[in-house]
């Protein structure tokens, strides 16, 4: 399409306003709506940019970034009017620098355990700057006590404080935990936790003189008003024991835990200090920084390049033992960075844990940062923010960010997330060029940004329901939730916590004292390494074992059968399970409790019927008090090999919960690997259990339906979707009810209730662009389902979405802009 000048300036109003000291927005308003708006830019030194802008209300936006002050933009705009384009003269602006925030007060000493009261002193970097301060944990304000001087700290307490000058934003909070007084002891159990055939009677002591132990027996966490210990305890029944040491004068201990399973055999016998694989680094604090800086860059240097790595056979874990560290990890493709504290505090990076655009390929765009992780650390930013700029299977879990966080390349760059849980962030979380992204049980100093389909969920600090404009989905709680299994080191042993399962949820679950729950000893856990079949993977399980799956790639010839209720799998590193020669990778009985974690499935090149299958069809069991959990885990047709599946992930059992899934059928990757005839699979999601919650839904590019839903009861916070893109022709592509294409989500007509908030699906038929579908979600119209806050986009304009819901909603417009329906019905 050709362009002409501008026919007149009452066409549009523009102007650029000063977001900080290195960043502007551009602004263009047109008087009648365009259908996109192109924004033209130069800075003094640096190619001309161009950029198709972003639509908020009406207004065309783009952010320009790394301004420092007397930056001078030449800048003009392409616009588009009743079908033609014009051209606007050329504007300027100088960037007049806004001023920085205050410098994030720290302290002397740090946070830490100490055996005596602590005389505090707080600081901030920037000169003539005040501080506020609580003791309470609290967030400062103005309002706070000032400080003045040293403040004593005679007991276990957590100080925060801000900066605070005139002409200058406040300072991020500058966050201190302390705990005085030497701990007691950690309680032992004899006999420890395990399986016995009969009752057993379990004695607890702890090694500090004088101290009283309070246990319970319930799971629970116990406190001071728990039962006093006064002599061995019968456990005639499975069971979990808890227990906490406890004198004056001292902190108390941390909790100890032992589960008896009784009336079975003692089966799983394994190491308490198994080996966990050579592609496993553990780091301790006595470790010279100099050198685990050198392996974490020589991993990144494996694990970063977009073109080599992302379908290499490479996987690695980083985890860190409870201390502090003066490092940075990039965290490149394949790659868990985890601390191996109780808790995030417990393990404290000064420095970043970074993903990025990182290539030269990337273009400066983030959408290919697949496949990596982040989990149970504190990190203090170096320069304030921490950068995460990923798109799918990239959880941040359990993280503790003690300044800024940026979801987003520091090029501005498009990225393809995202998903936030159990977290805490001091200060700003910024979205900015993030197309979507969904938060869980999360605390936030703030938020800032909103492209197409932002969620949250339980997360104190998130932004105002405004979705469309801004795209802000919120909910004031998570109706079900339970963090991720993981795996710490205390008291010189390996463990694995289970987190309890929460109901109506609201912020980070360790804010107040860490996160209640049980845990489990290693020597419970077959620790799956290379080498490892199915066939002792299965014998594992079958003696009562647990599985900790260690990074690398394992070939199954037979299906893996998890039938104990409270099995865990747990995988680091992104273990990536390949079924063999046709078979189902992974099926799970139809009982409590299972909790898998931080698994890839891998279609095999031979059709299988499905990769993981949770209860067998018909199953009929409420799990309410004890769901099935999976969590971060992931599943894969093509890109690697030519992968073959029926449908990824069937869920039978009711009450599962699905937190955090990506199943992806590829749209790229090795030669041969991918398209319509090479990476077969019809549907990504098939759920046909009652009440089952997703939370954090991402289904791409599957050939039928992406997602099915079969069960009553069924909820969903945050959907995001690809219809596939590589759709030869309208006639292979007909839904069995005669429409054009398949839903990307689909509501089974028998459905009588079912309700989903935050849900976006997206086309782009670049194969041809002639393909449409009729909508994209396609529910049974009864009062019981209700859809809200959903929107579809075409990319690029290829290809078309008729209808967003049954048959409401727009039909999808050139400009890559969302049709949005408030409510269905």
């Amino acid at each position: 399409m050709s362009s002409s000048a501008a026919s007149a300036a009452e066409d549009y109003t523009q102007n650029v306003t000063a977001i900080d000291a290195s960043q502007a927005r551009i602004n263009f308003t047109p008087t009648t709506p365009a259908l996109y708006v192109d924004v033209h830019y130069l800075i003094s030194g640096t190619p001309q940019q161009n950029f198709r802008m972003t639509n908020n209300a009406g207004t065309w936006q783009k952010t320009v970034g790394s301004l420092s002050a007397g930056t001078v933009i030449d800048y003009w705009f392409t616009y588009e009017k009743g079908g033609p384009q014009y051209d606007t003269p050329h504007f300027s602006y100088t960037h007049n620098s806004a001023p920085a925030p205050v410098a994030t007060p720290t302290f002397s000493p740090p946070g830490g355990t100490y055996p005596s009261t602590q005389t505090v002193t707080i600081s901030t970097a920037t000169s003539g700057a005040t501080i506020r301060y609580t003791v309470d944990g609290s967030t400062p304000t103005a309002s706070s006590p000032l400080y003045s001087g040293p403040i004593s700290v005679p007991s276990s307490r957590t100080v925060n404080a801000i900066g605070i000058k005139a002409g200058q934003p406040n300072s991020a909070v500058g966050s201190a935990a302390y705990v005085i007084g030497t701990p007691v002891a950690t309680p032992t159990f004899s006999p420890p936790g395990g399986a016995y055939a009969s009752a057993q009677t379990v004695t607890i002591s702890t090694a500090t003189s004088g101290s009283t132990i309070r246990y319970t027996v319930d799971g629970s966490t116990p406190t001071a008003s728990s039962p006093l210990y006064s002599g061995p305890i019968s456990v005639p029944t499975s069971r979990t024991v808890n227990a906490i040491g406890i004198k004056a004068g001292l902190a108390n201990s941390a909790v100890a835990s032992a589960t008896y399973t009784i009336g079975t055999s003692p089966g799983c016998v394994q190491p308490d200090s198994p080996s966990f694989g050579p592609n496993t680094r553990i780091f301790d604090p006595g470790m010279s920084a100099q050198a685990i800086q050198t392996q974490l860059d020589a991993d990144f240097n494996m694990q970063k390049d977009t073109l080599t790595a992302q379908m290499a056979p490479r996987r690695v874990a980083h985890l860190f033992k409870p201390g502090t560290y003066n490092v940075h990890d990039d965290v490149g493709y394949y790659t868990s960075v985890a601390g191996l504290g109780r808790n995030p505090g417990d393990v404290v990076i000064n420095g970043d844990i970074t993903v990025d655009a990182f290539n030269e390929s990337d273009k400066g765009v983030a959408l290919q940062n697949f496949w990596r992780s982040a989990e149970n650390m504190a990190v203090n930013p170096s320069n304030g923010t921490n950068r995460w700029a990923v798109a799918q299977a990239a959880p941040f879990r359990r993280m503790d960010i003690r300044g800024n966080l940026a979801l987003y390349p520091a090029s501005y760059g498009f990225a393809s997330g995202g998903y936030t849980a159990d977290s805490r962030v001091s200060g700003q979380t910024a979205s900015i060029s993030q197309q979507q992204w969904y938060t869980r049980d999360t605390n936030y100093g703030s938020w800032a940004g909103g492209v197409w389909n932002m969620v949250f969920s339980g997360t104190p600090g998130a932004p105002a329901n405004t979705f469309p404009n801004p795209p802000e989905t919120t909910l004031a709680t998570t109706p079900v939730s339970r963090d991720v299994p993981y795996l710490y080191f205390e008291n010189n042993a390996y463990r694995v916590f289970l987190p309890s399962l929460r109901t109506n949820a609201s912020g980070a679950s360790w804010i107040n004292g860490g996160t209640p729950g049980t845990s489990l000893p290693m020597n419970q856990f077959y620790v799956v390494k290379a080498g490892d079949t199915a066939s002792t993977i299965n014998a594992a399980l079958a003696s009562g074992c647990n599985l900790f799956f260690t990074p690398g790639i394992y070939h199954v010839n037979q299906t893996i059968n998890v039938t104990r209720p409270n099995t865990v799998v747990l995988g680091i590193g992104y273990p990536t399970i390949i079924p063999d020669n046709g078979v189902n990778a992974m099926q799970v009985a139809d009982v409590d409790g299972v909790r898998i974690k931080g698994i890839l499935f891998d279609a095999g090149t031979t059709m299988s019927q499905a990769l993981l299958t949770v209860g067998p069809a018909g199953s009929s069991a409420a799990h309410a008090a004890n769901p099935t959990t999976l969590q971060d885990v992931f599943f894969r047709v093509g890109g690697a090999i030519a992968g073959k599946v029926k449908d990824s992930l069937i869920v039978n059992s009711h009450n599962t919960i699905i937190d955090h899934t990506w199943a992806w059928r590829a749209d790229h990757g090795n030669a041969g690997t991918w398209g319509w005839n090479e990476a077969v699979a019809d549907t990504g999601v098939i759920v046909n259990g009652n009440n089952v919650l997703a939370t954090g839904l991402f289904v791409e590019h599957y050939q039928k339906y992406q997602v099915i839903w079969n069960g009553n009861g069924g909820r969903t916070i945050f959907f995001q979707n690809e219809m596939p893109y590589d759709v030869p022709n309208q006639a292979s592509w007909m839904s069995p009810n005669g429409l054009a294409g398949y839903a990307a989500y689909k509501v089974g007509d028998n459905v009588t209730t079912h309700e989903a908030w935050g849900l976006g699906s997206y086309c782009f038929f670049n194969v041809n662009p002639s393909v449409r579908a009729e909508h994209a979600f396609e529910v049974p119209n009864r009062s019981g389902v209700r859809l809200h806050n959903l929107l579809t986009v075409s990319l690029n304009y290829m290809g078309t979405i008729t209808h967003v819901v049954n048959d409401v909603g727009a039909v999808t417009p050139p400009g890559t802009v969302p049709v949005n329906v408030v409510n269905y019905p």
